[in-house]
């Protein structure tokens, strides 16, 4: 029997053949191990914007290495993001020079790679899930999808938990 026909095929996670270091933005979702909550010391109490929330020792870190993004990529900037307690979503987009030539911006893997390491060493101890979520943005109604749903994460994470408690 050959093994190869047992092993449940699994779905990818990638867009094949797709150059995820291109011009355009993209929507990330990157989740810590186990989806424990790390980045927020007030977990169920605020609901508000990044800037309302009181973010973890760990949050800072993280916070810290989104804001580092676009100082180390020239071609990448943040658009918007968001640190929940166990999970991080970034909207990033990746430019093109003043004369429309795509200028040197590493892969949405690469980047998340590093993001992550740059955590871990930080912190001393990995606290991430291994793969991430990732969303190639469209057009301009799916950019506002998901800047929408950056800015109203941290509050839908409120009223999930308290109705998540009513049965």
């Amino acid at each position: 029997m050959d093994i190869e026909k047992e092993l449940p095929k699994r779905k990818k996670n990638r867009l094949e053949n797709y150059d995820y270091s291109k011009c355009g933005a993209y929507f990330l979702t990157i989740c810590t191990s186990e989806r424990r909550y790390y980045f927020w010391n007030n977990v169920g109490v605020t609901i508000g914007r990044p800037q309302d929330i009181e973010l973890s020792p760990y949050g800072i870190i993280v916070d810290e290495a989104i804001n580092n993004i676009s100082k180390v990529y020239r071609a990448i900037s943040v658009d918007s993001y968001v640190i929940m307690p166990d999970h991080v979503h970034l909207l990033l987009r990746v430019s093109s020079d003043v004369n429309g030539r795509p200028m040197v911006a590493p892969t949405m893997s690469r980047l998340v790679k590093q993001m992550k390491g740059y955590v871990t060493k930080r912190i001393g101890v990995s606290i991430w899930q291994k793969l991430f979520y990732d969303h190639v943005i469209r057009n301009k109604e799916d950019y506002d999808e998901h800047v929408k749903y950056i800015h109203e994460n941290p509050r839908d994470l409120y009223y999930d938990k308290l109705y998540s408690h009513e049965k």
